[in-house]
């Protein structure tokens, strides 16, 4: 595809190994292909891990933690938006949504696509407030939505909002890897020969990744490896001292995009309880690399997990320890039922492809 050489610059809040971060990743790659100067800019830097893409720029050390450091990273902010010059701005999550494409209005005449990625739960109401303003009175000339049920819940949004919703479903990057689960597991210092369920996630309430320690009270066999970094960890090391499963329980750390197929590859089941998804990249990455999975019965979920009406995952209400159990020894003890949620998942690769997401955000960017 010929395109005309033009600056992007996407804005992000945190830098760190999580989807948002995953999904700018592969947006910014695809668009550089594609001829397009891509700048990647962070709020601040939350992990040692986050492998920066080229051209990226941090606007502060850490999160503003007092009003003086906050005035003082908006003026920084505004400084580089303007050092970069861009012909078009995408802005991530909520707070890259409002104070971005805040800021993008004040310093640059460059249109404002707001990729709304973050779930309702995860807002608070001034924030939500906020950015439906911001939306209906036009600092966003589109609001991109990742599913078909994020456009369902943005119906009763304003109409002027409801007029720039586009819908660009997420691509991925196929984790699949050709190594057995031995060698995978001793990358991580993990069991051999132990059922061991796993997930990808922030370390974050909003994911219940608790629900998945509770697991092992009663299934005595079973371990748990947990990849992802975040503010609930100590909770949940506490929680595994109390139910006597710290043993059972591997916190391997954040993982980077390169590594978490690897970290996949070593699993029996992936278990993802989250109560908070807009799109489940992290789910849709281990079934397509061929994990079974075990999900909290979200609709968006059960609408990006499947192909052509087929589940890819098997779907259970994760807040009920028992019928979540019962699900996983249902994996665990069925093998037809393994085999048929992968051949299912296999579709996923084609349904949510990185081409046609970038596809997506060229069409739009040169439209405007």
């Amino acid at each position: 595809m010929n395109v005309k050489r033009r600056r992007i610059l996407l804005v992000q809040t945190q830098a760190e190994n999580a989807g948002a971060q995953e999904i700018s990743r592969l947006a910014g790659a695809g668009l550089t292909d594609l001829g397009y100067e891509v700048y990647h800019l962070f709020f601040f830097r939350k992990s040692a891990s986050f492998d920066a893409p080229p051209n990226t720029i941090y606007c502060w050390p850490r999160r503003p933690g007092n009003p003086w450091a906050l005035l003082k990273f908006l003026w920084q902010l505004g400084r580089q938006i303007r050092r970069v010059q861009p012909d078009a701005i995408l802005t991530f999550q909520h707070f890259g949504n409002v104070i971005g494409g805040a800021v993008s209005r004040l310093v640059s005449r460059a249109p404002v696509i707001a990729n709304q990625v973050s779930s309702g739960m995860s807002m608070s109401w001034p924030v939500r407030a906020a950015e439906i303003a911001m939306g209906s009175v036009g600092f966003f000339e589109v609001i991109t939505l990742n599913s078909r049920q994020m456009e369902r819940e943005y119906k009763r949004y304003p109409a002027s909002y409801r007029s720039r919703m586009k819908y660009v479903a997420h691509g991925f990057d196929d984790k699949a890897l050709d190594i057995s689960k031995q060698e995978a597991r001793r990358q991580f210092n993990l069991p051999d020969n132990r059922m061991l369920l796993g997930c990808t996630a922030r370390l974050h309430p909003d994911k219940r990744l608790d629900a998945a320690i509770r697991l092992l009270a009663s299934e005595h066999s079973w371990h748990l490896a947990l990849a992802g970094q975040g503010q609930d960890e100590a909770r949940l090391k506490l929680l595994a001292d109390e139910l006597n499963v710290s043993e059972r329980v591997h916190f391997v750390g954040e993982l980077s995009p390169r590594r978490v197929g690897e970290f996949l590859a070593g699993l029996d089941v992936f278990v993802f309880p989250s109560q908070a998804e807009t799109f489940g990249l992290a789910a849709v990455e281990a079934a397509s690399a061929g994990i079974p999975c075990v999900v909290t019965d979200l609709a968006v979920l059960r609408e990006v997990l499947s192909v052509e009406g087929k589940p890819a995952a098997l779907f259970v209400d994760a807040s009920d320890t028992a019928r979540l159990s019962a699900a996983v020894s249902r994996v665990v003890d069925d093998k037809l039922l393994r085999d048929e949620l992968r051949q299912n998942a296999s579709g996923l690769r084609s349904r949510y492809s990185v081409k046609a997401m970038v596809d997506a955000y060229v069409e739009i960017i040169e439209a405007l």
